[in-house]
């Protein structure tokens, strides 16, 4: 693997990882409303918040437009 790759996937890793802690800490309450989160609930949304964190972003900013 090339390094420009490597570190692409790094720098994408570690935006994924700020970006997830803030949205399970305070982001979740917000796109899902009148739903509350567990401890356990918001660990298991990690890793996928990680990996889809442009997608997560998005709709993160598009509810606090719109709330």
């Amino acid at each position: 693997m090339s390094t420009f790759l490597l570190y692409t996937l790094m720098l994408y890793i570690a935006g994924g990882l700020g970006i997830a802690a803030a949205f399970v800490a305070k982001g979740v309450d917000r796109v899902s409303h009148p739903m509350t989160f567990t401890l356990g609930a918001r660990l298991a949304l990690f890793p996928g918040a990680v990996a889809l964190w442009p997608y997560v972003l998005l709709r993160w900013m598009r509810a606090r437009s719109t709330g």
